[in-house]
């Protein structure tokens, strides 16, 4: 059976002292819940992450990653220097970063090669905007952006990943897709990956992410391919975030 796997994506947001008393208030109850946690920061403050969490249940990750090793690339931050930092996980192809900073598919796929190649886990972000759902393209722009990875590493390579799906359209809007809905995504995302291999489409686990709230956490949860959920707002206050933890037990 699949283990939920529900995951902080704290954005642009924090600060030394709200982060300290955030990371310890979740770090306390995390080791009574039956799901895995975690949390992925800005890149300045996963040195506190690392020191704060370092022993507990809660893994940590960065939001975005380098396709590159090293070299001059100003600005970068490289796969091998999250590792040195205690990542385990790291977001790839978050809708934000397709949206507003142009990554394209083949860059996404580059970027969760980069992560595998230092042992890092990528969380491979994909989705549909409100024009493409009301197109009907849901599935062929889902389809497309993972078969940019599929085709460039192979689809075993799933196999030591997460997949996560965001509708752009409901990311911060307060707007949530219902669980029919999201349900038939992740169905169809696993049955892309089934046609290629069933054993690795069966222990893929797929997480929601799309105004994931207390209240609708529960039966978004309670649906057979979704697997956890990637929290945006919600993970920025401790009660809500552990209230949607133990949704998923």
């Amino acid at each position: 059976m699949r283990k939920k796997l529900v995951a902080g994506n704290w954005k642009m947001h924090g600060g030394l002292q709200r982060n300290e008393v955030l990371l310890e208030e979740i770090k306390s109850e995390a080791s009574g819940l039956g799901c895995e946690i975690a949390v992925f920061a800005p890149y300045p403050y996963l040195p506190q992450l690392q020191s704060i969490l370092s022993g507990s249940v809660v893994a940590w990750g960065a939001q975005s990653v380098s396709e590159y090793a090293a070299g001059a690339f100003t600005g970068e931050v490289s796969a091998s220097m999250l590792v040195e930092f205690g990542c385990r996980y790291v977001l790839v192809g978050h809708s934000e970063r397709r949206s507003l900073f142009g990554e394209t598919d083949d860059e996404v796929a580059a970027k969760f090669e980069a992560a595998q190649r230092s042992g890092l886990i990528p969380v491979l972000c994909v989705g549909e905007t409100l024009a493409e759902r009301e197109l009907g393209a849901t599935a062929a722009v889902v389809s497309r952006q993972i078969g940019a990875v599929l085709n460039r590493v192979g689809v075993e390579a799933l196999g030591l990943s997460v997949l996560a799906y965001e509708p752009v359209w409901a990311i911060g809007t307060g707007v949530t897709a219902s669980p029919r809905q999201a349900q038939d995504v992740h169905a169809a995302i696993r049955a892309q990956v089934s046609l290629l291999n069933a054993g690795v489409a069966s222990g893929l686990r797929i997480l929601y992410g799309g105004s994931v709230k207390p209240q609708n956490a529960e039966e978004l949860f309670a649906q057979g391919d979704i697997d956890g959920g990637l929290i945006g707002g919600a993970a920025l206050v401790a009660d809500d975030f552990l209230a949607i933890c133990r949704s998923a037990n």
